[in-house]
């Protein structure tokens, strides 16, 4: 049973075939993929696997607390798995390639910040978005 699959049935989820694989899809993603090509992934496992069942399923996903949705700004909203360890994202728009990365003076800089407005940071989400530097002239 893949960790996807686990934190869904401990939330209560029932979990069909074609939810366990679109869970085995996420678990297994190493980047932050699109409806579609999570619906790609899954048909590989499981031809029958419509893409109704794969927004269906994200929606109930989300819905759960079980992944997160981003908006990338590229028009598709893409996900990944919802975890405690925190991190932003750097977005690469010549690729679509997404990194993720902590940086502590950034989180430090962002309760300082907050503290000096009179409020405690509970939350945040940071992208930076930038093109490689050997090609930010093109």
């Amino acid at each position: 049973m893949d960790r996807l699959e686990k934190i869904c049935i401990a939330k209560g989820m029932r979990m069909t075939e074609q939810r366990r694989v679109i869970a085995r899809v996420l678990s297994l993603a190493d980047d932050h993929p699109d409806v579609e090509e999570i619906h790609r992934r899954a048909a590989e496992l499981d031809p029958n696997i419509s893409i109704a069942t794969v927004y269906r399923t994200m929606r109930l996903f989300e819905e759960a607390g079980v992944v997160e949705r981003h908006d990338f700004q590229d028009g598709r909203a893409r996900y990944e798995e919802a975890t405690d360890d925190h991190h932003d994202h750097l977005i690469d728009l010549r690729s679509g390639e997404v990194i993720e990365f902590v940086n502590e003076e950034i989180e430090r800089l962002q309760h300082r910040i907050a503290e000096e407005h009179g409020y405690k940071l509970v939350d945040h989400r940071l992208e930076l978005y930038g093109v490689p530097l050997d090609k930010a002239d093109d």
